[in-house]
């Protein structure tokens, strides 16, 4: 499994360009490559998705975690070059025009073999997870209803080994203790706390960033 950070606070990768907002490309063998919400600016993410040599139109969908701004910003343009993508949204969130297919899910699912999401939880918010050799890769957006409740309801679907995305104010760094790796992006406010208490396991972020798994 691949995963490609797009859109990022900080950059990984020189001549890329950050922001406020979060995206990344999910690649597993045998199965549909995903976008992970679109950031906050549609020019910054196609220009990071060009420089990074990602063609929009080799996407099989798009899975948008919660409707806020910097996870959606880039949506409409990409449909504008990609409107056969299947687009998963959480139930709250209205429905983009421009994709030929939308699932709003609302309760936790495998949206096809080994992806699932956690369904919306909190009534904002729905997270990834992946299933992999060595357990679940979880994928989040901004964490809004709480890492606890993001990895209790993925662990229905499998042991979570690996944690990606923002996690906003999260403090609670016992629950993560038991991860082989923890990649904390974007909205994440202790980024320094998690790297000192975990550095085997930590990995850092950044546009251009990539992990694997």
């Amino acid at each position: 499994m691949t995963i490609t950070i797009i859109y990022d606070n900080e950059i990984s990768k020189e001549g890329l360009d950050s922001d406020w907002g979060f995206s990344c490309l999910i690649e597993k063998e045998g199965s549909s490559t995903i976008l992970f919400d679109t950031g906050a600016n549609d020019s910054i993410l196609l220009s990071n998705m060009k420089k990074l040599k990602i063609d929009p139109s080799t996407i099989s969908e798009v899975f948008i975690s919660h409707a806020h701004w910097d996870h959606i910003g880039g949506l409409s343009d990409f449909l504008k070059l990609n409107k056969k993508v299947k687009v998963y949204v959480p139930f709250s969130m209205p429905k983009p025009d421009d994709a030929e297919e939308v699932v709003a899910i609302k309760e936790p699912v495998e949206i096809h073999e080994n992806f699932f999401s956690t369904g919306e939880l909190k009534g904002i918010e729905q997270s990834l997870a992946i299933k992999g050799k060595e357990g679940l890769v979880v994928i989040a957006g901004c964490s809004h209803p709480g890492v606890g409740n993001i990895l209790n309801a993925a662990s229905q679907f499998g042991k979570v080994k690996a944690l990606i995305g923002g996690l906003h104010g999260f403090s609670e760094f016992d629950l993560i203790k038991d991860l082989d790796l923890i990649c904390p992006t974007h909205c994440t406010q202790f980024i320094s706390k998690i790297k000192n208490l975990y550095p085997e396991k930590y990995i850092s972020g950044g546009a251009g960033k990539i992990i694997q798994i």
